[in-house]
């Protein structure tokens, strides 16, 4: 990787040349203006105010423009002399907790690569030391021409260093956070931790910026003639008043079914998920038994107006019949088996007298 700024990290009484290396890169895709008449190229060229002529980089230098609108030339001779200790030295000021550093401040992040052979002992010193401390260096800077903060810390056997921005850059959050007083509810805070685990982890390698892939796609089908189908638009519920419970459970089942549905029962519904409920069919009060007449001719002629003279009707009327002989024959044995039942019990009742008179006759024969 080419390096961008050749110096030395400064270290108490140790000094260690480095070279700045970019550790990050910027993937997005760039458009050009065209002129949408003939497609022709549109360019920014830098016109001189005075003499409306086109002038060249080398011809143009800088100047600080005063508050009654004089400018103040200001050359890189005039930067160069000025007593900043940090032109070429990344001097480290402190060593502090990581948690001490605002992520706000976060700003462009570099790699800094031992600068020859000599370097590499104190580099690792240096390296070693901030890993063993579990601690992140505070340093200033000078870059592109201002003294900049940084944090250096260690990745993997490498040095980086994020640019911060300066405490005083930093906005204050006024007037940023919802006005009023809001209660958030338990019961909408156990959903909200439910979501939470439900999502879970991540593997930051496996993410990746959808968008630019679909203009590079979108790029590819213009270039070959092709035409992209639009994509469908989806309502993303601007402006809606919610249920925030309804949306906060909808929420939790849609992650558990992106899962995998982990947890999910034999029919795909994960513990402690709340089922579809259907209402039960109310039935009639009479007991189930032979239709009436009025009712049995109602649905015969309903059933010759609508069923069409087919095979299938046919069949239809034959399984009915089938059925009707059916319930027919189940009543029958059901009569026979309450006759046969009752004449038992007559049967036995009149054994049981039978027996009685008997024992009479012998007691009379007897005296």
């Amino acid at each position: 990787m080419r390096s961008i700024w050749n110096g030395a990290i400064s270290f108490g009484l140790v000094s260690i040349p480095i070279k700045l290396v970019n550790a990050t890169e910027n993937h997005s895709i760039h458009f050009r203006q065209i002129h949408l008449a003939d497609g022709g190229r549109i360019r920014y060229r830098k016109v001189c105010e005075l003499d409306e002529e086109e002038v060249q980089g080398d011809e143009i230098g800088k100047a600080y423009e005063d508050a009654d609108g004089t400018m103040i030339p200001i050359t890189d001779e005039d930067l160069a002399q000025l007593p900043l200790p940090t032109a070429k030295t990344i001097e480290i000021v402190a060593f502090v907790p990581a948690d001490q550093i605002d992520p706000l401040q976060m700003d462009a992040a570099y790699y800094l690569s031992a600068n020859g052979v000599p370097a590499a002992k104190p580099y690792t010193l240096l390296r070693e030391a901030l890993k063993r401390s579990n601690k992140v260096a505070v340093a200033k800077y000078a870059l592109r021409g201002r003294e900049r903060l940084g944090m250096l810390r260690v990745v993997d056997d490498v040095i980086a260093m994020h640019g911060l921005l300066w405490p005083d850059e930093i906005r204050a959050p006024e007037g940023v956070a919802p006005d009023g007083d809001v209660t958030v509810r338990d019961a909408e805070l156990d959903l909200a931790d439910a979501l939470m685990d439900t999502l879970g982890e991540v593997d930051m390698d496996s993410l990746h910026d959808d968008y630019r892939e679909a203009v590079e796609e979108l790029i590819a089908a213009k270039a070959s003639g092709e035409t992209m189908r639009p994509a469908e638009s989806g309502d993303d519920g601007g402006g809606k008043v919610i249920d925030l419970i309804a949306a906060l459970e909808n929420s939790v089942r849609a992650a558990k079914k992106s899962r995998g549905g982990e947890g999910a029962g034999a029919e795909g519904q994960s513990d402690g998920e709340m089922a579809d409920v259907h209402p039960i069919k109310k039935t009639s009060g009479k007991p189930a038994g032979k239709p009436s007449a009025q009712t049995t001719k109602k649905s015969t002629t309903a059933a010759k107006k609508s069923a069409p003279e087919s095979t299938g009707a046919k069949k239809s009327t034959s399984t009915t019949k089938k059925a009707t002989g059916s319930r027919s024959t189940a009543k029958k044995t059901a009569k026979k088996t309450a006759k046969k039942t009752a004449a038992k019990k007559q049967t036995s009742s009149g054994g049981g007298t039978g027996t009685k008179k008997t024992a009479s006759s012998r007691k009379r024969a007897s005296a």
